[in-house]
């Protein structure tokens, strides 16, 4: 258990929170949801005492021990795997090597021999013999394979330093486990071990995560942060959404009924208040007035950006047409002879286990690569515009402001008013708009990109890990965006419900073949099951 008493924290005069009071319980899963700058990261940190707050403690059970998953994929480079994931218990960590360094003394002493009995005891206590067994099993269900786990960790992917933190951070059974953003760079097998894992996790959990599938899997409370506070619902993701809709409704038309209450009492004080047959009718309805109270409803820290595709013409019978495309990237075969046809209304899901060929596609298919053999047409009434992974080179010229930048893209002689709407829309309001590209968030970036290709009124969409970034509400607001959108779309995603919900084809992309099935993304891992208990193999396992 873990309580957070009177929490606050400010940055100048912004309230993060204020007079937070909140408890976390065993055998419960909490996923803290809100805003991106809601303070979900600082409250982790608060809570495993990386933070200190303005105001307010935070206190756990006597002899209990926090893991938080690590951001810092640099931080550990020296270490090997498995030396990485041991230190995710440091104090067991602290007893095996100086266990170690004891026992390969040349000049054993008396003394040694006392201490390493000492350090024996400790050792089997914290269930040190167990240590490696557990560290393996975690690397397993996390994709790394026991050669990797021999290596350094300098010497691996990022992507697979991510899956040696979060083992770090479920190693040796913490009593509380803070885990930021845990599915990150996991594919979907990783993320079903996960699930499975933390089902079967009796402490106290606490999570933070954009993936509204998987919040709906493990968790059983919402730790919901809006107006400087913390709110718990009990339920998953799914219901918190409905809980907190329905809240929001109820407190709107309870303020308009006492709205129109008072109205009432007011015209008829104003009538009668001077007839001195209802003078006395007249008071007691002020009196009666000045008890009605309608509450104030905050302005909320969540906000929806307005995503929606208008394209500028139906596609025509033909829209893109794939025969015998290949290509190598570094020696390594991204597809080979890749042959298909995209038709009308199709919503495809480019999916498998190598990130790369999907980026390469879609490169291809913007023209930004140039394959080995093959070739691609699209159709003459095909306006295609691409969303890269990658937006770097967008964002080049640091001084540009944000109403400049989206200029570029907006049609001829578009004033300042029709671009700051459109801003608006995306959530850079007021002064936002003038914000410089150089200042601009992972998010941010990803509304501009998105805000660009809506101007370009596209009838097919590239797009390549959208969801990059965003908090829940921008990946929610894309999600119906692209659900509504009557044309063409090629993407990939490791969301699972964003896949789920948009994708009406499946293509699974491996080096020397393709799968092509004309489902959606969950009857299509049911029929992979059915075939492959190893269904997970078949999402993309790079995230970002």
């Amino acid at each position: 258990m873990i309580t957070a008493t009177d929490i606050a924290l400010s940055y100048g005069k912004r309230v993060i929170f204020k007079d937070v009071n909140i408890k976390f319980t065993p055998d419960n899963c909490y996923g803290l949801i809100g805003a991106n700058g809601a303070g979900k990261s600082t409250f982790l940190k608060i809570l495993s005492g990386q933070l200190d707050p303005d105001g307010g403690q935070v206190s756990k059970g006597r002899g209990q021990r926090i893991a938080l998953l690590n951001q810092d994929q640099f931080v550990f480079d020296e270490y090997s795997v498995f030396d990485t994931v041991i230190m995710g218990h440091k104090k067991l960590y602290k007893v095996m090597s100086e266990r170690e360094e004891l026992y390969t003394k040349s000049d054993f002493t008396d003394e040694d021999g006392i201490r390493s009995g000492e350090l024996e005891a400790k050792f089997s206590e914290m269930n040190g013999y167990e240590a490696e067994a557990e560290a393996g099993v975690l690397l397993s269900g996390l994709g790394i394979t026991e050669k990797m786990s021999k290596k350094k960790m300098r010497e691996l992917e990022g992507s697979d330093k991510v899956r040696v933190l979060l083992a770090q951070a479920l190693f040796g059974n913490p009593d509380i486990l803070l885990l930021d953003e845990p599915t990150n760079q996991l594919d979907l097998k990783s993320i079903k071990w996960l699930e499975d894992f933390l089902a079967h996790f009796h402490n106290t959990v606490i999570i933070v995560s954009h993936d509204r599938h998987f919040l709906n899997q493990v968790c059983t409370h919402m730790a919901d942060i809006d107006y400087g506070k913390i709110q718990v619902y009990v339920g998953n993701y799914d219901f918190w959404y409905e809980a907190s809709q329905l809240h929001f409704r109820q407190k709107e038309t309870e303020n308009k009924k006492t709205k129109a209450k008072a109205e009432q009492l007011k015209e008829f004080i104003q009538r009668f208040s001077s007839n001195a047959s209802k003078a006395k009718q007249a008071t007691s309805r002020k009196k009666l007035l000045e008890k009605l109270t309608v509450e104030n409803m905050p302005s909320s820290s969540r906000k929806y950006p307005y995503i929606v595709f208008t394209p500028d013409r139906p596609c025509g019978d033909i829209i893109l047409e794939i025969d015998q495309l290949s290509k190598t990237v570094d020696g390594v075969c991204m597809f080979k002879d890749l042959t298909l046809t995209v038709n009308k209304g199709d919503k495809i899901a480019f999916i498998g286990p190598n990130s790369l060929a999907k980026t390469t596609l879609f490169q291809i298919l913007a023209d930004k690569l140039q394959p080995d053999t093959g070739t691609f047409r699209w159709g003459v009434t095909i306006n295609s515009s691409y969303f890269p992974k990658e937006n770097n080179s967008f964002f080049n010229d640091n001084e540009m402001d944000l109403v400049s930048w989206l200029r570029q893209f907006a049609p001829p002689k578009s004033d300042e008013g029709f671009i700051r709407g459109f801003l608006g829309k995306m959530l850079f309001t007021g002064e936002e708009a003038m914000k410089k590209t150089s200042v601009l968030s992972g998010g941010e970036r990803v509304r501009c990109m998105l805000s660009k290709i809506m101007l370009s009124h596209p009838n097919a969409l590239i797009l390549d890990e959208p969801t990059n970034h965003l908090d829940l509400e921008s990946i929610t607001s894309l999600n119906n965006g692209l659900i509504s959108f009557p044309e063409v779309i090629l993407f990939a995603s490791h969301d699972h419900q964003f896949v789920s919900t948009v994708a009406n084809r499946i293509i699974e992309i491996m080096p020397d073949s393709i799968v092509d099935v004309m489902t959606n993304f969950d009857e299509y891992l049911e029929m992979k099951e059915s075939e492959n208990s190893d269904a997970g193999y078949f999402l993309d396992h790079q995230a970002a």
